[in-house]
């Protein structure tokens, strides 16, 4: 087993997980119920298994593409979600509240 890649990928998701809405659902969950075991279990499966999925469909990826081009893919990916958070986000967001007030 790779060591160094296995400490990277824990780091890399916990850190990315800090502060997440699955996180926050997690909270909001188990500040609702009596069962925070049965919360952590839950949330614990979930993330388990989308990971799981990740890994799984990321080799079948790299198999066919060269590992370059898919950072290059998810780099671009990642800058266009940015650009939405940064600058599209908020007139979403004002769209929304009207909706909901009428």
């Amino acid at each position: 087993m790779d060591w160094h890649l296995l400490g990277i990928s824990f780091i890399t998701v916990f850190l990315s997980e800090l502060g997440d809405k699955s996180q926050l659902a997690a909270i909001a969950l188990s500040g609702r119920c009596k069962s925070p075991r049965a919360v952590f279990f839950g949330t614990a499966s979930a993330l388990l298994l989308t990971s799981f999925l990740g890994a799984i469909a990321g080799g079948a990826v790299a198999s066919v593409l060269p590992t370059h081009l898919l950072k290059g893919i998810a780099a671009v990916g990642f800058a266009i979600l940015a650009v939405r958070l940064l600058f599209f986000n908020n007139q979403e967001d004002s769209q929304d509240c009207n909706e909901s007030q009428t």
